[in-house]
């Protein structure tokens, strides 16, 4: 049995991911910090729970070395523990930034070098990045968010490079606005252009299976939020005035 290994599996688009995965025959083993919540999913799918903060690499490096324990190999690892930010660079507490920068970012640096051993005793293995729109283009007031979603879209681009000789490969993930307890989306599903941009976990949890299965690089879902991206790339003044605009509209 194929063993996944995912980080924030204990909602979301992590338990979604792990039901997908646990429906195909994989053995999945789930981190995250809150223990209840994250061992109810576990014993639901048959899976495994490690109780840790991935923002620390010290207490990630003890989960993946526990995990070796028990599993010479893993196929699959998933980094898609985040958190939102909640307010722009000026108005946030240096606390908060701190605090996201280090799970979104880091989170999936130390993730990744962390359970790298176990990755390459599995190899051919892959890794996915769940990053988000955020980091192809910058949303309303979201700054410090999404300051850390470019980082970890960029640190998924450049360490694919370096996965691709070791027989791992590397996979972005890039969701639009998923409506869960840390992201409730109200403000989106109420209007009526911004319900149609808005996908569930169940969504994400299928692109991600589909972006292993076929190999895909770097994946957008919805796919209309490609044009974001290529907006803030090409014509940066014209997407701010957009997305202000959505912001007063959504106040």
């Amino acid at each position: 049995m194929p063993v996944a290994v995912i980080t924030g599996g204990s909602s979301g688009i992590g338990a979604a991911t792990a039901r997908a995965l646990a429906a195909r025959g994989w053995r999945c083993v789930l981190l995250a910090r809150g223990r209840e919540r994250l061992e109810a999913v576990a014993e639901e799918i048959g899976g495994e729970a490690e109780v840790c903060d991935v923002s620390d690499r010290t207490s990630i490096d003890d989960a993946a070395a526990r995990v070796a324990e028990r599993h010479a190999a893993i196929g699959l690892l998933v980094l898609n523990a985040g958190i939102p930010g909640g307010g722009g660079f000026l108005e946030l507490p240096p606390e908060r930034i701190e605090l996201v920068t280090g799970v979104n970012f880091l989170g999936s640096v130390w993730g990744l070098r962390a359970f790298l051993p176990l990755l390459e005793a599995g190899a051919p293995s892959d890794v996915v990045v769940v990053a988000s729109v955020a980091g192809t283009a910058v949303p309303l007031t979201s700054g410090p968010y999404s300051a850390s979603k470019h980082a970890q879209l960029a640190f998924a681009r450049s360490v694919g490079y370096e996965l691709a000789p070791r027989g791992i490969r590397m996979h972005a993930v890039n969701p639009g606005p998923v409506p869960t307890e840390g992201f409730p989306q109200d403000k989106a599903l109420a209007s009526r252009f911004g319900r149609h941009l808005v996908v569930t976990p169940d969504e994400v949890a299928a692109t991600i299976l589909r972006a292993v299965e076929k190999n895909r690089r770097e994946v957008v879902t919805p796919r209309v939020f490609r044009l974001a991206g290529a907006a803030q790339g090409i014509a940066p003044a014209s997407l701010g005035r957009f997305t202000a605009r959505l912001r007063d509209r959504w106040r």
